[in-house]
């Protein structure tokens, strides 16, 4: 990070504003001369033809002295800053604006048409001038004829300095903008590079192990939002790292004590603290402790199928017939104990559209759960009931209830209230999330109310059959 990203945007913020200084000293100088050059010789060309008018009227007769155009010759020559001539056709140079010892001096090679379909050339002119000079001609006629021809000379250098005038002003204006260019850099600094560098801080920090760290990033954006979402996933995964340890803790504790129980049994008949008279009963005892390992296997089992996707097998069903049906397979149960069920039912026939294996195994442990926290000689009251398309169950029992700080734990995998470890110690904890996670996966709701010492009630929903 130190030398990556942030020094790349420095180094190619420093390119930009090397390249965009060559294009404009070569590019744009260029374009400046060549447009200055267009403007001037276009200039030069129709002042060139003026004088070459004023000339003409000498050879029509209307002016008798070439000389006598002189003034105003010398005057445009020093408006346009230039040298102008007058040359006859045999290139012999009558009038110099410059009062040199030009005049009368013969032009070598003169020819008039040299420039081709151009209106200027550019060069020494025939060897006439130590530097580059630019020429536009215009011929002087009179009477149909060409008598002569008006040549008029401006300095390159001329046309040089005022395009390097001119792209000064560009070079200023460009370097303002250039130095007002530090905005961005200044704005990527704080608003990117800054919250980028604590995103990566708080990455390295879950990398090893620091699951709590928090990134302090407040910002509306796209940088504040990765951030509220790291910070998101860091507690998710705390939370499932601390989940995991409490399972873990959880399925030692309640795996040891049946495994202690069958290995000290074992060991008493092996060394003879158990006489073979007493082996059948302590046998018996290991047999409930091995179906008890059982339960709590086949229910983590479940759980894990719960927790992928697709396994529920949904048809319809009379949710009435798999009440009653439950109800009737704790019979031998209940009858030990004086406990009786209330069946009410809103209708004869309520079919529901879920999935049955997995609903029975909702209302055995709900019913179970009654049963086993109920007093003895009590009554477990089931009913249904029909709201618009939903089918709601209620499991309500008179036993000892639920604590209140004990009532959004009851979901949590292997948790048991302290009241049902002293009730009951074969239960495993996993009988509510499992029933949890099979009506959530129905995409319904559970809920529960409990008061301590009055009952408990349960009531989840189910959706009724399309086509019952």
């Amino acid at each position: 990070m130190k030398h990556s990203l942030y020094y790349k945007f420095i180094l190619g913020y420093l390119i930009f504003g090397f390249l965009g200084f060559v294009v404009i000293a070569t590019g744009s100088s260029r374009l400046m001369y060549d447009h200055l050059l267009e403007e001037k010789t276009y200039l030069l060309y129709d002042e060139a033809n003026l004088i070459a008018a004023s000339y003409s009227s000498v050879y029509q007769g209307k002016r008798q002295d070439l000389n006598a155009a002189y003034p105003q010759l010398q005057a445009v020559a020093t408006f346009l800053n230039t040298e102008i001539w007058v040359v006859n056709r045999q290139g012999i140079i009558v009038v110099d604006s410059d009062q040199s010892s030009r005049s009368g001096t013969v032009i070598e090679n003169f020819d008039p048409t040299a420039a081709g379909n151009r209106h200027y050339s550019i060069g020494n002119y025939y060897g006439q001038f130590p530097f580059d000079v630019v020429s536009v001609s215009a011929p002087i006629t009179g009477n149909y004829n060409t008598y002569g021809y008006v040549l008029v000379h401006l300095p390159i250098y001329q046309i040089q300095n005022e395009a390097n005038g001119a792209l000064n002003i560009v070079y200023i204006t460009a370097l303002v903008i250039f130095v007002l260019s530090l905005i961005i850099l200044l704005v990527f600094t704080k608003t990117v590079y800054f919250p980028l560098k604590r995103i990566t801080e708080g990455a390295n920090e879950y990398a090893v192990g620091n699951l709590t760290h928090q990134i302090d990033l407040k910002t509306h954006d796209e940088m504040g939002y990765l951030a509220a979402t790291l910070n998101y996933m860091s507690g998710e995964l705390n939370k499932m790292e601390e989940y995991q340890r409490k399972f873990i803790a959880n399925v030692s504790h309640d795996f040891r004590s049946p495994l202690t129980s069958i290995k000290g049994y074992l060991e008493a008949m092996i060394d003879g603290t158990i006489p073979p008279e007493m082996y059948e009963k302590y046998l018996t005892r290991m047999i409930a402790e091995t179906e008890r390992l059982n339960k709590l296997t086949q229910g983590m089992l479940t759980l894990n199928s719960l927790d992928s996707k697709g396994y529920l097998s949904r048809s319809n069903f009379d949710m009435n017939r798999v009440i009653k049906d439950t109800a009737a397979s704790f019979e031998g149960t209940c009858d030990t104990r004086d406990i009786n069920f209330d069946l009410t039912f809103s209708d004869n026939i309520q079919m529901v559209y879920a999935d049955l294996g997995k609903i029975q195994q909702v209302l055995y442990n709900l019913i179970d759960n009654a049963i086993k926290f109920s007093h003895n000689n009590s009554t477990i009251f089931i009913q249904t009931s029909v709201r618009y398309e939903k089918i709601f169950v209620s499991v309500k029992d008179t036993g000892i209830g639920i604590p209140k700080e004990s009532v959004k734990k009851i979901w949590e995998r292997f948790y048991k209230t302290d009241l049902s470890r002293g009730k009951d110690k074969k239960g495993t904890g996993l009988g509510l999330s499992i029933v949890k996670e099979i009506i959530q996966a129905h995409g319904e709701n559970i809920d529960v109310v409990s008061t301590e010492g009055v009952g408990t009630e349960f009531i989840f929903s189910l959706p009724r059959a399309v086509n019952p």
